[in-house]
């Protein structure tokens, strides 16, 4: 390596610091720099000569990876990576990495928070309190949660960790995921048609995929009991916002929790933003500081397991290794 520096350019982040990231990188004579942009033609200028990327937000695009002359890997700040244009990456010979496992309890805390919030009427409550009214009959009808149907969509580590609190919250719990078919959980499998007809709740727990992307729309929501709630802490672009709009003001769902959008943040006149039954919060269920910790340090650990001439703990793409 001689006196030569690694090149790692961190397109965009959010954290307060670099220390966890820099601590990571210590010994491996790397040079850190942070672009803080999700423009594309600037990411072009900045990663041209990088030898590694980590990514939060931006969109890593194929126009962006086609410029790159010798990365290795694009580290990916999260779960999930349909930002990031893996199919380009394999084809150049990348490695694409994410942190599958940083925030699973905070994620499933979060929509089970959300599913409280629905179920009692917090936030209608509260919102009524605060203009002057003590009255109950503002947040009416709230039903016993005990013994209700939990749907959960997706269920993956995230969404098996809310089925796991969902029974511990006393409510009965089924699942629709195609890639799973067994679960050491008292959960029932059913098809998506059936778990939309019965659940009290449906929490999305899958992926953002070209298959998932609007699979909740105006069928979906005429599918769910007028009664049912929508969850939503997965990916925006999974629900159709508009049909979801549609559905809440014509009373088609009783309401939403969601920690995502289809676009965030959202315009300030989303008509979304004005409905009494939409509960939103701003896609931080992933934070703790626990879990902003663990996840700096490990998408630094995957880029520095790369240029130490290894392989990330969790690659995406396993296919690539034909490519190198």
């Amino acid at each position: 390596m001689g006196s030569e520096k690694f090149k790692v350019v961190i397109t965009d982040s959010y954290h307060p610091t670099l220390d966890a990231e820099r601590q990571e990188f210590q010994g491996l004579g790397v040079d850190l720099i942070l672009a803080q942009t999700k423009d594309a033609d600037e990411i072009i200028a900045m990663t041209r000569d990088a030898d590694a990327i980590m990514v939060q937000h931006a969109e890593i695009s194929r126009e962006i990876i086609e410029g790159l002359e010798k990365c290795r890997i694009i580290a990916r700040y999260g779960v999930g990576f349909d930002n990031v244009d893996v199919a380009a990456a394999t084809e150049r010979g990348i490695m694409v990495s994410n942190v599958p496992d940083y925030c699973v309890d905070e994620v499933s805390s979060h929509a089970v928070a959300l599913l409280m919030a629905c179920s009692r009427k917090i936030v209608q409550l509260n919102n009524s309190i605060k203009a002057g009214q003590w009255t109950y009959m503002v947040a009416e009808p709230i039903y016993k949660l005990t013994g209700q149907i939990l749907g959960i969509a997706g269920l993956g580590r995230i969404g098996t960790a809310a089925a796991r609190k969902g029974l511990g919250l006393g409510l009965k719990v089924q699942a629709y995921d195609p890639y799973v078919s067994e679960t050491d959980l008292d959960v029932e499998f059913v098809d998506f048609e059936p778990l939309l007809q019965t659940s009290d709740f449906v929490s999305i727990h899958a992926p953002l995929t070209d298959e998932t992307h609007h699979m909740f729309g105006e069928s979906e929501f005429r599918e769910m009991k007028k009664s049912a709630f929508l969850i939503n802490t997965a990916r925006g672009p999974i629900v159709d916002g508009a049909a979801l709009y549609e559905a809440l003001k014509a009373g088609e769902i009783a309401g939403a929790g969601v920690d995502v959008m289809e676009q965030e943040p959202p315009l300030q006149d989303d008509p979304l933003l004005k409905l009494d039954n939409f509960v939103v919060t701003a896609h931080t269920a992933w934070y703790s500081e626990e879990s902003q910790k663990l996840l700096q340090q490990e998408t630094a650990r995957a880029v520095a397991a790369v240029l130490r001439g290894g392989k990330p703990r969790s690659l995406v793409n396993p296919e690539v290794v034909s490519h190198l």
